[in-house]
């Protein structure tokens, strides 16, 4: 049934895509820009905390494994990557999707 009304839908905007409009991006007047921005500070800012300590874990993790506790080491180990792939994420999103969403001029 969802299938169904999935290939519906599809096959419906298929025949006429002018029927979804596709705006530019604009953002709102008043004062909810410089909020949004804030906003977004804050959270790169908190980001930024929150891998600095990830990092600092998994070097504890590493020091305190290497003295006969070979799976937390490896675990520490494990982590680095995963953190600098989540840094990398964090600081290149607005990047990521204004190349992706964004049209060009």
């Amino acid at each position: 049934m969802k299938t169904e009304l999935s290939r519906a839908f599809a096959l419906f905007l298929a025949q006429n895509p002018t029927l979804i409009p596709d705006p530019a991006p604009v953002a709102p007047p008043g004062r909810l820009v410089a909020a949004t921005t804030t906003m977004l500070a804050w959270l790169k800012w908190g980001g930024l905390i929150g891998a600095v300590a990830a990092l600092i874990a998994a070097g504890i993790m590493m020091a305190i494994g290497a003295r006969n506790r070979n799976n937390l080491a490896i675990e520490g180990a494990i982590r680095i990557p995963w953190v600098v792939a989540g840094l990398a994420l964090m600081l290149g999103a607005a990047s990521l999707v204004g190349f992706i969403a964004l049209p060009e001029n």
